[in-house]
């Protein structure tokens, strides 16, 4: 979160004007971010968290409308945008799209306990098993179409053992994954833990769906177990894995081809967010002065990916 386009109180209290959510009290921009501005604003009624989107194909916001709403609307712990007086969500205000959403309780968790784990592992897994039929469609921007694309743009800047190993992994990839048809959904696409908030041990909400898409469930997972279960090192983190792991399963079994392909997914997950990163240092830095995230951290557990088998996932929950 962060602002990159400024709003005065008068800008917001006559945008409150056309939702029935009080008057404006206080207006706090926030820090932080990459993509939208962010304001937490309070009225004299409720906690909301206005966003102004920056960058990205407008076009796309409907569908994170309309996932939310349908996740909230299932009473999982997502924003679900607040509607007007007429019945719309997706707003504009200062020349771009708005969305305004109740302010959720907690903090990030930067070293989350067991039951954490398990609490987003089993909202994971609700929102998966709510979404295999969600019918508005979104199609991954990070599927092994975007990274063999990408992968030819960062080379140049590669060594030449890393050169090597980014392509006999995109390879692996197209050989292991393609001929497979895994369950599919909505995805997050982007569940690290500074996208929830909790309070202690209670998870207060999941946020930032803008990464939202459609796609493989098992890579929306790859990437929270990617998060979630590294330690310092990139060593696996085994009580939070399978603590995560055992809720998911509880409310979404896997399949015999996911058990199968699990090792490539987390994989693939891992060289995608090197592959990202690298494109922000070396392709395209960030237009604000935001610090680039390193890239060295996602090679190094890729690595650890490859050279240290992962537990196989849960037959049934146990």
């Amino acid at each position: 979160m962060a602002v990159f386009t400024p709003l005065s109180d008068d800008q917001v209290a006559d945008f409150l004007e056309r939702f029935d959510a009080g008057r404006l009290v206080r207006l706090e921009g926030v820090s932080g971010g990459t993509e939208n501005s962010t304001f937490f604003v309070t009225t004299d009624r409720h906690a909301l968290v206005l966003t102004l989107f920056e960058q990205g194909d407008q076009r796309e916001l409907p569908f994170f409308v309309e996932l939310l709403d349908h996740l909230a609307a299932h009473q999982l712990p997502v924003p679900g945008p607040l509607h007007d007086r007429q019945g719309i969500a997706l707003q504009r205000l200062a020349d771009r799209p708005a969305l305004l959403f109740p302010r959720l309780p907690g903090e990030h968790p930067e070293q989350p306990t067991q039951a954490q784990c398990h609490a987003i592992g089993q909202t994971l897994g609700q929102m998966h098993a709510l979404t295999r039929d969600f019918p508005v469609n979104r199609a991954n921007p990070r599927d092994l179409s975007w990274i063999e694309q990408a992968a030819k743009r960062v080379m140049p800047y590669l060594d030449a053992d890393e050169q090597q190993l980014m392509h006999e992994q995109i390879a692996d990839f197209g050989r292991l994954l393609t001929p497979h048809v895994l369950p599919r959904g909505a995805l997050h696409g982007d569940l690290f833990r500074d996208n929830t908030l909790f309070d202690g041990e209670r998870l207060g909400g999941v946020i930032d769906f803008y990464n939202g898409c459609t796609g493989d469930l098992l890579f929306d997972l790859a990437i929270v177990i990617n998060d979630w279960c590294a330690t310092a090192q990139t060593a696996l983190h085994e009580a939070r894995y399978h603590a995560i792991l055992d809720a998911y399963a509880a409310q979404r079994p896997f399949t015999a081809i996911e058990r199968e392909v699990w090792p490539v997914m987390l994989r693939m997950t891992a060289l995608r967010y090197w592959l990202s990163r690298l494109l922000v240092v070396h392709v395209d830095p960030p237009a604000h002065t935001l610090t680039p995230r390193d890239p060295g951290e996602y090679l190094r557990l890729l690595r650890q990916r490859i050279e240290v088998p992962v537990p196989p996932l849960p037959t049934a929950a146990r």
